[in-house]
């Protein structure tokens, strides 16, 4: 089965070098497989730097370069491009394990018809990642994965492309990020999720300018997106959760509620759950003045 292989890309080319040569050592076992980058807007010339590679003729590079727009537009712009039956999303700062594009293939020959992707994992260099042994092999929604079972490490997630090019990245008032899981919840409902493998797939090396460390600085920036997130996962129609779950996504969506100045009674009039609706009269008002203090 064919991979397509999807990044998004802004002023990282002291980073791509690493993501080219794992895959140039994958095409030695597999070499079924396609480089999407979109880079989006950068100004380090990594536009020559990726052409030289497809000069090259290692491996199959499908180069493409917009105005600045974020990477959620990026990678929605990408998805009339792909062309094979799997679906990977690569961030530039993380690279491909040797050997593991054949495996996927594989395991994509055999995939339940029920699920949607894979869920495989990211080894995030100097820290270990948990794997929880005991729903290795089981389907099981992301939603679920994260707030019925708590998993909240990172993950490497790969999809059936007739389902992922189903799903855009939805942003709001213009902002250029959101988190993926608003899509990808959204996936679950249409499914029973995806087949949880503890195989190692990539390896992550958190830039200092990358997402993850700049979490504080994308909420102040991009709230609104983040808002209809928190209200959507308040009123989702799969609310077994654990509670220390459900208190986090009713604290998150008043600190959005806060950012965004949308208030207390809208904010109680948009949760339609009884309980959730509840925690967030008794908590609104302190999670405002937290707020306040915390983004001041």
């Amino acid at each position: 089965m064919k991979i397509s292989i999807l990044t998004a890309t802004y002023n990282r080319k002291h980073l791509l070098p690493k993501l080219y040569k794992s895959l140039v050592e994958n095409s030695k076992t597999f070499t079924n497989f396609e480089w999407l980058i979109m880079d989006d807007g950068s100004s380090d010339n990594t536009e020559s730097l990726v052409k030289d590679w497809i000069k090259e003729n290692k491996i199959e590079i499908k180069y493409f370069k917009q105005k600045n727009a974020g990477k959620m537009a990026a990678i929605n712009n990408l998805s009339k491009y792909v062309t094979g039956e799997i679906w990977i999303e690569v961030d530039s700062d993380d690279y491909f394990i040797d050997g593991v594009l054949k495996d996927i293939s594989k395991d994509y020959e055999t995939l339940d018809k029920k699920a949607y992707g894979i869920l495989y994992y990211r080894k995030i260099l100097n820290a270990e990642t948990p794997k929880d042994e005991s729903l290795n092999n089981k389907i099981i929604s992301l939603y679920h994965f994260h707030y019925k079972y708590g998993y909240t490490y990172d993950t490497a997630l790969t999809f059936r492309t007739s389902v992922r090019k189903k799903f855009k990245y939805e942003l709001e008032h213009n902002e250029k990020f959101i988190t993926e899981a608003r899509t990808y919840y959204k996936m679950d409902l249409d499914s029973d999720g995806l087949l949880i493998s503890n195989k190692d797939i990539m390896i992550a090396n958190y830039e200092e300018d990358g997402y993850t460390k700049r979490i504080i600085n994308l909420f102040k920036k991009y709230p609104y997106g983040y808002y209809e997130f928190f209200k959507e996962l308040l009123n989702y129609p799969k609310q077994d959760i654990l509670f220390k779950q459900r208190l986090y996504m009713v604290k998150h969506y008043i600190l959005f509620s806060v950012l965004t100045k949308i208030g207390f009674t809208k904010s109680v009039k948009n949760v339609k759950k009884f309980k959730n609706k509840l925690l967030v009269i008794i908590l609104f008002f302190p999670g405002k003045l937290k707020t306040m203090i915390k983004f001041k």
